[in-house]
């Protein structure tokens, strides 16, 4: 993929400054909204059945996280999607947890049947559980995933008919046709609570300003994986490189993510 079309992206994200409804996890909400300012959209957090449909209709993207799950959470969840889906907004599922319990995998597979997910985006042992490919997972924690990233994440993106971002050490993202893996990031990332999280906030906010989900999700994991480089050059440890995550994904150059944008094609089965 063309390293100048990712960075277009992040550019398109800066000029529209969308907005991206988030229903979330409370243990990083906080994190969530501020990686999607840095990024340049604007974030909203909206939980409240009373008003989630309203606000998701309103909104450039809708972000759905289930890392602290409840069954109110998840009817909110389907009142804000089918608004979202009414209105032709992307929404961004994130499988907290899929597979470590009966009501997470449950709610993964509700909300997959019953609204149109642009963007399945979660770790290789989530996306592993949700494609049938043997995923396991430890609590919210990936403990890995069975067979070939790229083909696992094809699969579940044809299974599903969406675009699936698996996250790890290289990042995977599929259509079922195309795939691309995504090598920018740096293992400090995997040392916070809520790298995950904010993935799928960025990818929101990339989503809302694109035409091309995959195009878009690439970009996304490109930024975000180049601003973990910059921030772990100057970090002394996992919360000096939290705080410097922030400050590099805002002042991340459009010529530097075009210069150092890791992306190249996957050969899937």
């Amino acid at each position: 993929m063309d390293s100048q079309k990712i960075a277009d992206e992040l550019s398109a994200v800066r000029s529209c400054h969308p907005l991206v409804h988030h229903i979330t996890n409370t243990v990083t909400i906080n994190d969530c909204a501020n990686i999607t300012l840095c990024t340049g959209a604007a974030p909203v957090m909206a939980a409240a059945l009373e008003e989630a449909g309203e606000m998701a209709a309103m909104a450039g993207a809708l972000v759905l996280n289930i890392g602290t799950l409840s069954s109110a959470q998840v009817e909110s969840m389907l009142i804000a999607g089918k608004a979202a889906n009414a209105c032709g907004i992307p929404i961004i599922l994130d499988p907290v947890g899929a597979g470590a319990t009966a009501m997470r995998t449950e709610a993964c597979e509700r909300l997959l049947a019953e609204l149109n997910i642009a963007v399945l985006k979660g770790n290789a042992g989530e996306i592993g559980v949700l494609a049938g490919a043997g995923g396991e997972v430890r609590g919210v924690d990936s403990a890995g995933c069975a067979g070939d990233l790229a083909a696992v994440a094809a699969a579940c993106a044809r299974k599903y008919g969406t675009v699936v971002v698996m996250t790890g050490p290289e990042d995977y993202i599929s259509d079922g046709e195309r795939t691309f893996v995504v090598g920018n990031g740096n293992p400090l990332m995997a040392r916070l609570s809520g790298t995950g999280c904010m993935t799928a906030s960025v990818v929101g906010a990339f989503a809302a300003a694109g035409t091309d989900l995959v195009v878009s999700s690439v970009a996304a994991c490109a930024a975000f994986g180049r601003a973990g480089e910059r921030a772990a050059a100057q970090a002394r440890g996992p919360y000096s490189f939290r705080t410097a995550l922030f400050d590099e994904m805002a002042n991340l150059m459009e010529e530097d993510l075009a210069a150092h944008a890791d992306v190249k094609k996957a050969d899937t089965i």
